[in-house]
């Protein structure tokens, strides 16, 4: 339920994106950060959430996230102006922030049979499914028939039943030897991807060459930097970069920002497309999608069977292939491009993100201690927003650079993320890439 409201909302909130900005009077900017705060602190917090959790409970900090989550949600509904929504939003991520990487980190410590975490993997990654089903359908209803603000209250009665099932059947876990707080390293990488962020957001109006934008540019450059000097010298680091020397996992991290970079700016790019180009309804808007929410559901748990009996590295082939593929009949989409161009590309590219979800999480937590279960699916978590966040800027600053939403070079980005998930997953999957697991992580306990 956790991943239902994470997920549906943000395809609910692209949906609204148009009526937002009729309402708030945003420019293609302001509607950029009603996304983008989110997935920045949501990103930023992720690993924190789950050290945490590991700390002083994993159920604990769940419903704490469910909670601030919905009064978020409810928050965001009320706001008067632009600014209010973008600030309200950053609440609901604060929230957000300590649900995904717990709840996987809870899952991770059940199942603890490689196959049947596989499994359970594959169950969870087809809610994404199903609530990109409902996002779209379900948005568009509630904008069509109460305006923007309701897409906000579908979360409110989910978050409360999820915080009462949490209570009722989740077990309190904690590590056994939880890691001590970072905020230095904390800090470092809110200004990197703050900085990092609002340089692409702002640049096409600000300039890409004034010193505003160079300067945030430079920020975000050094913030990497004393990122990467910091965190080896502490002995319990945010972000444990010793895991990165293992191809498997730097490679799961490199397909999730791919991945979800992709997912974010096809989102933005064909919401723009479908509503200001082909002039569609926002309910109409929503049911266009609706083949690409299905394959999604379809494709998700054939992926957990998937990693089960054969490993990553197909998966991860099929993903790739069917995530560029699904892309190019749009390339060329215009105001009266047949509508059965537009599904042969939704159902291929829902296929294609169905199957990348569990290569990334099971790789993520496979071969690491499951004491640090909550650290490591938090890594992979916070890759995910990332990318997101990245498309949406990248996709959205392209759009505000003077291309219409049906402009080729949008397209083609996207695209070229779908062959960097096949490229980085063949890579990174082999017998050379799992060898350097075992180097990497010296003290794993199996897992």
């Amino acid at each position: 339920m956790s991943l239902l409201i994470i997920s549906l909302d943000v395809t609910i909130v692209n949906v609204a994106l148009p009526a937002m900005a009729d309402d708030l009077d945003a420019p293609v900017s302001g509607l950029q950060w009603i996304i983008d705060a989110y997935l920045l602190v949501l990103a930023s917090l992720l690993v924190l959430a789950g050290s945490t959790a590991d700390r002083i409970g994993r159920r604990r900090v769940f419903q704490s996230g469910l909670a601030l989550f919905t009064i978020g949600s409810l928050l965001c509904s009320l706001a008067p102006s632009l600014e209010w929504l973008i600030a309200f939003r950053t609440i609901q991520a604060v929230g957000g922030s300590m649900l995904n990487p717990v709840a996987m980190s809870i899952i991770t410590n059940t199942f603890t049979e490689p196959r049947e975490r596989a499994r359970a993997i594959g169950v969870w990654g087809a809610v994404t499914g199903f609530s990109m089903a409902l996002g779209p359908l379900a948005g568009g209803f509630l904008v069509h028939s109460f305006g923007w603000p309701s897409i906000f209250w579908i979360n409110v009665p989910v978050g409360v039943v999820g915080f009462l099932l949490a209570w009722r059947f989740i077990p309190e876990s904690r590590a056994e030897h939880p890691r001590r707080l970072d905020p230095a390293g904390q800090i470092l990488v809110l200004t990197l991807l703050a900085a990092l962020t609002f340089g692409i957001i702002e640049g096409p109006s600000e300039g890409w060459s004034s010193p505003l934008i160079i300067g945030c540019f430079a920020l975000a450059a050094a913030a990497l930097a004393a990122l990467l000097w910091w965190e080896p010298r502490r002995e319990e680091p945010l972000i444990e970069l010793r895991f990165f020397r293992s191809a498997p996992f730097a490679g799961a991290t490199l397909v999730a920002v791919c991945a979800f970079a992709s997912l974010g700016g096809f989102l933005f790019l064909n919401t723009l497309y479908l509503q200001d180009v082909r002039g569609l309804s926002a309910l109409e808007a929503g049911l266009y999608t609706l083949p690409m929410a299905v394959m999604t559901i379809v494709s998700s748990p054939l992926s957990g069977r998937l990693v089960g009996t054969r490993g990553t590295r197909l998966p991860l082939w099929i993903s790739g292939v069917s995530m560029a593929l699904g892309v190019v009949p749009l390339i060329w989409a215009g105001p009266s491009t047949p509508a059965w161009q537009l599904f042969a590309g939704y159902l291929l590219f829902g296929f294609g993100f169905g199957m990348v979800n569990t290569p990334i999480t099971n790789t993520a937590v496979s071969g690491m201690p499951r004491a640090r279960a909550g650290v490591a699916a938090a890594i992979a978590s916070t890759s995910r927003q990332v990318g997101s966040a990245l498309g949406v800027a990248v996709i959205g600053a392209v759009v505000a650079s003077g291309s219409t939403p049906a402009d080729q070079a949008g397209w083609w980005i996207l695209c070229a993320l779908g062959l960097a998930v096949l490229l980085i997953g063949h890579i990174t999957s082999g017998a050379w890439a799992r060898s350097t697991t075992t180097r990497a992580i010296p003290t794993q306990v199996p897992a």
